[in-house]
């Protein structure tokens, strides 16, 4: 199938190394202030949330994609339109409170602000989704290296062959995002990304990512490329940068979305999406 345009990430500042212990507010007002970067490895133990924010007239659409496309676009919360705010962070702005965000007209990007205010309008519905940032915890707590994390990189992503259920005016490719894991390290990968189905869950692929349609490794989409260590099997996950997928793909009049890598951090802790009784 034909691919969507590639739309290049410009560069970030590096975060702090002190952001594995901020609390999510402390996190959310240094974004406020201006500070722009990858979320992965801030405010440990916290759910991060993806964020794309569609004209009133669109939002069934939306929510209907969601809903068919579960494991990419897993539904969080649902904004009223118009309303900034969201019951995942007392308090929060979602128009100033991420790092970076992108603003689409007819399926093009045409700006990146750290402020989404000058942009907002009225009749936004914005959709909160999942994010696999959040298992990424687990991960380490089971000895999975994260690279990007450990090289200070944005994690890679990559439009895929696998087109998603289409929804009214909505479809488009899956993207996925890839984390390099020893072959050791597998099962653990698996299972504990499946104990959280709420930001993404398991894995969608593991191996030759010929499989998913994605010719190089070293050229993500999204994202920066990352250093494999020998024998890592390369694992991917459903990512929740495939609406911004969709709206390149069927062209809505208008979208803000948040910049690929760089999410909303809720109150809400990792535990309660973790699936319980379950070994």
């Amino acid at each position: 199938m034909t691919r969507v345009q590639r739309t290049e990430d410009r560069p970030v500042t590096t975060l702090d190394e002190r952001a594995p212990a901020w609390s999510p507010r402390t996190a959310r007002a240094r974004f406020r202030a201006g500070l722009a970067g990858p979320t992965a490895g801030v405010a440990a133990g916290h759910t991060q949330a993806n964020l794309i924010a569609v004209p009133a007239d669109w939002a069934y659409d939306m929510l209907l994609f969601c809903q068919r496309n579960p494991r990419p676009c897993p539904v969080l919360d649902v904004t009223d339109a118009g309303s900034p705010a969201t019951v995942l962070a007392e308090g929060a702005d979602l128009r100033t409170d991420l790092p970076r965000y992108r603003v689409w007209q007819d399926g093009e990007l045409v700006a990146e602000p750290t402020d989404a205010r000058p942009h907002w309008r009225g009749d936004l519905v914005a959709f909160l989704l999942g994010c696999s940032f959040t298992f990424e915890w687990a991960l380490s707590r089971a000895g999975v290296p994260i690279r990007h994390v450990e090289q200070g990189r944005n994690v890679p992503m990559y439009v895929t062959g696998r087109p998603c259920r289409p929804a009214g005016r909505l479809s488009g490719p899956m993207v996925v995002s890839m984390r390099p894991v020893p072959p050791e390290r597998l099962g653990a990968a698996i299972r504990e990304s499946s104990l959280l189905p709420a930001v993404h869950g398991g894995p969608v692929h593991c191996g030759d990512p010929a499989g998913l349609g994605i010719a190089d490794l070293d050229r993500p989409d999204f994202g920066d490329p990352v250093t494999r260590q020998e024998g890592d099997i390369p694992v991917f996950w459903a990512c929740g940068v495939t609406p911004q997928a969709a709206v390149m793909a069927s062209r809505p009049p208008f979208a803000i979305t948040h910049a690929p890598g760089q999410m909303l951090l809720t109150d809400a802790r990792d535990e309660q999406y973790r699936l319980v009784g379950v070994d």
